[in-house]
């Protein structure tokens, strides 16, 4: 698997290319990036070949849709930049570090102040940022978010929950292991408080029911019987979550 990027009206899009044990190539997009697959034992020529395919099919993609690029963007943040998250509002500051080896970032109260490395610009630069902020917001607000849980375990399921994580994730709002241990993407934040509870609620489900059978989704209806109006913002509303 290699990965790269396409730039389509200034914004990079990421791809993975797989060379794999297929007879076919098949073209796809989801929420993470596109994907191009083809068999291993083709030439190098059709490899280059399919590649140059594949761009072509993506930006016709993205010319149907463009809305999609906009799930790829994030903002850009400036020294002074604020965020609102939820009920609470961020302010960014920014200091530069010469040589340094990594981007830091930490909270203190409702500011949070991010040292960044001369060594990288633009758009790389953007990405780090934002996913520094989003740690720090996680963090903020993971003890919240662990007291919800418990709350909603308590009320309803009564099974046992091993850890409680945030993590900048494009591919999905949360997952549970049969461990007990759950995760949730930092984009839910900017949901309301009910569609943060319904997916809290969605993953304690996956706690008795581990796949997304009739059984699983009569758990989910029993807890929370309007819970298709939550899916449904999510649905509407969810490409404008995100750092």
């Amino acid at each position: 698997m290699t990965k790269t990027s396409i730039t389509i009206d200034g914004q990079e899009i990421p791809v993975k290319i797989y060379r794999e044990r297929r007879r076919d190539v098949r073209f796809s997009f989801t929420r993470t990036g596109g994907y191009l697959r083809m068999p291993s034992q083709i030439s190098e020529k059709e490899v280059k070949l399919q590649q140059a395919k594949f761009e072509t099919w993506l930006r016709e993609v993205m010319q149907k849709k463009p809305e999609l690029i906009e799930r790829f963007r994030g903002r850009v943040y400036e020294d002074g930049s604020t965020l609102t998250v939820g009920k609470k509002t961020y302010t960014i500051r920014f200091s530069e570090k010469e040589n340094a080896k990594y981007h830091t970032a930490k909270i203190n109260n409702d500011t949070i102040h991010v040292i960044i490395s001369t060594k990288d610009k633009g758009h790389h630069l953007q990405k780090s940022i934002r996913q520094l902020i989003s740690r720090c917001v996680g963090n903020d607000r993971l003890p919240e978010m662990t007291e919800r849980v418990q709350f909603w375990n308590d009320r309803h399921f009564n099974k046992p929950v091993k850890n409680v994580r945030f993590k900048l994730n494009q591919s999905n709002w949360g997952s549970c292991s049969t461990r007990g241990n759950i995760n949730f993407s930092t984009r839910l934040l900017f949901a309301p408080d009910e569609v943060i509870d319904y997916v809290i609620v969605h993953e304690l489900a996956h706690l008795i029911e581990a796949n997304h059978s009739a059984a699983f989704w009569k758990v989910v209806s029993d807890v929370m019987p309007d819970y298709k109006e939550k899916e449904a913002w999510l649905k509407k509303y969810g490409e404008q979550c995100n750092f």
